[in-house]
């Protein structure tokens, strides 16, 4: 595949979920260049802004099998990736596959669960395989986790450990519509949309799997010079110094970076990374690795904050077309 069809291709994914999520530009198009780049996403926003929706509208425009699990204060790490269990016919251990078996898996409200059915998920994102009874079991090509949570503040929920957290490519805050779009969802309910019944849409499946691993590995590909991953190193390093932070990102903050920007260098249309496309991706990559200091906190900054301060402080490299 080349710069030109892949564009094309992801033109026309971006459109059709279109059809279905009207607004949400920003969170739609970080969503699609994570999927490009082989990482999970982190959706957070209050309940009832289309997160659920965009997913689901994703599993279908990208022809993956999806399956959901809804999060719950009582759910187990086995609800998650199955087990064995004996059959009496046979006398044998049978091992039962759970949800995460499939190739979109939408974790819904996954801070409602405790950390230990949330650590269920560890070794699925990072190894995209499963171990049981010391049995390890590869998952489905492509793979890719995409949560949904409620603001921590919200009643109920537990929020994620550091080490799950690191796990997600790109966090993303999805926030409310604008008055126009929430204009446009209104009419678009009038005229007959129902979210519960996307097969009324007659939405088009623009990819298969075999070709979204095709994209995903054309994306390694994109021209990345050293002058920009000494500008990704800067801005993530400059994290572990930050005064407002306790605890900068990791290396794995850095991974997500560079292969968000050979993404994002696609979707412009694009076979080279520039600094463009390492600042649009930076909060996102890097908000939910990081720890906020208490007096910061209370101070009202945002992890946001200190990487937009970091953007202007880093000296921005000049990079040369190919």
């Amino acid at each position: 595949m080349n710069v030109s069809d892949l564009k094309g291709k992801l033109d026309r994914i971006r459109a059709e979920i279109g059809r279905a999520v009207i607004g949400q530009e920003d969170v739609v198009e970080h969503t699609l260049i994570a999927v490009l780049a082989r990482g999970h996403v982190l959706l957070e926003g209050a309940p009832g802004l289309g997160k659920t929706l965009l997913v689901r509208t994703l599993g279908r425009v990208l022809g993956c099998e999806s399956k959901r699990i809804q999060f719950t204060p009582d759910l187990m790490p086995s609800d998650v990736t199955g087990g064995n269990v004996f059959n009496q016919q046979r006398g044998a251990f049978d091992f039962l596959r759970g949800p995460v078996f499939t190739q979109l898996l939408l974790a819904d409200e996954i801070n409602r669960a405790p950390a230990k059915t949330q650590s269920s998920l560890l070794e699925a994102m990072q190894e995209r395989s499963v171990t049981i009874d010391g049995t390890t079991r590869p998952l489905p090509e492509p793979f890719f986790v995409i949560a949904t949570q409620n603001p921590i503040e919200s009643q109920g929920t537990y929020p994620l450990p550091e080490a799950q957290l690191d796990r997600f490519l790109f966090k993303l805050d999805v926030r409310h519509p604008t008055t126009a779009n929430e204009k446009a969802i209104l009419a678009s309910h009038l005229a007959g949309f129902d979210a519960s019944a996307l097969d009324r849409m007659g939405l088009q499946r623009v990819t298969t799997p075999e070709e979204l691993v095709a994209m995903q590995t054309a994306i390694r590909g994109v021209r990345v010079d050293d002058s920009v991953l000494e500008y990704i190193a800067d801005i993530v390093g400059r994290t572990r110094s930050h005064r407002s932070l306790y605890f900068g990102a990791s290396p794995r903050a850095s991974i997500a970076l560079l292969a968000g920007a050979q993404a994002h260098a696609i979707a412009a249309g694009r076979n080279y990374v520039i600094p463009d496309d390492v600042k649009a991706l930076a909060p996102a990559a890097i908000r939910h690795r990081v720890g906020l200091q208490p007096d910061a906190e209370i101070e009202g900054v945002s992890a946001d904050d200190c990487v937009a301060e970091i953007l202007r402080e880093v000296r921005v490299p000049e990079t040369i077309a190919a």
